[in-house]
């Protein structure tokens, strides 16, 4: 979501209104910990595959109604995010960042335990076709500059109609299917094409961290739909 600060101070002005020096320091400053927090995401999920932990987990998870998960998991992907838009203290906006981290590492390991296990190699071939498509996106918003915030209603929109797909899915046990992933993954797209122009136009200087977990999850979720679509194809 873009920000919009009525004050005058220089830490609620967009970057896209402040000096080039300004605007390339929080580039750099947002990718950094988009990087970190990828890379973050990536160290847990080894620690938790080796350490012999990622199946206890997987296990425990799948004997819990899906629903309780994905609840529990909205919660504290609002809070971080809340945390990350709102807090001014840079501490809180890490421990923001770090806990969501660990809440979509968490709730990734049932299907990636059941993609080691089942279809070895399709982890790799998703992870590099969820690089490839994140980095085409972002060329087309740096190189053309537009502003996506217009599909802020369009995503709304479509977030909670996928949202209301998967709950009936898990209330009355039918399967969402090939479509709705590749749907999801045309709508994991759209949200990284309106973050990035956010991060390019909206967000103000001293919220990188903010922007950095807004880009992180919606990679998270063009990776998630991504998987899932080359694991139904097996």
């Amino acid at each position: 979501m873009p920000f919009a600060y009525e004050s005058g101070s220089a830490a609620s002005i967009p970057v896209i209104r402040l000096s080039l020096d300004a605007r390339s320091a929080f580039l750099r400053r947002t990718y950094t910990h988009l990087f970190l927090a990828v890379a973050g995401f990536v160290g847990f999920e080894l620690f938790l595959f080796n350490a012999g932990l990622a199946l206890p987990i997987a296990r425990g998870m799948l004997s819990v109604p899906w629903l309780l998960i994905l609840g529990g998991f909205m919660v504290a992907g609002w809070l971080a995010r809340s945390v990350a838009a709102s807090a001014a203290a840079p501490a809180l906006q890490y421990a923001a960042l770090g806990g969501y981290v660990v809440a979509q590492s968490l709730i990734f390991v049932p299907v990636l335990v059941i993609a080691q296990l089942r279809m070895p190699g399709v982890l790799p071939a998703a992870a590099l076709t969820t690089v490839i498509a994140f980095a085409a996106l972002t060329a087309v918003v740096f190189v053309t500059r537009k502003d996506f915030s217009f599909m802020r209603g369009i995503l709304m929109w479509g977030g909670i109609l996928a949202l209301v797909l998967i709950v009936a899915a898990a209330l009355f046990g039918f399967e969402l299917g090939v479509f709705f992933s590749v749907a999801m993954v045309a709508f994991a797209g759209a949200a990284i094409l309106y973050d990035t122009s956010n991060v390019l136009h909206h967000y103000p200087e001293d919220k990188a961290v903010g922007a950095a977990l807004e880009l992180f999850a919606s990679v998270a979720l063009l990776f998630w739909y991504i998987l899932r679509l080359f694991m139904s194809r097996r």
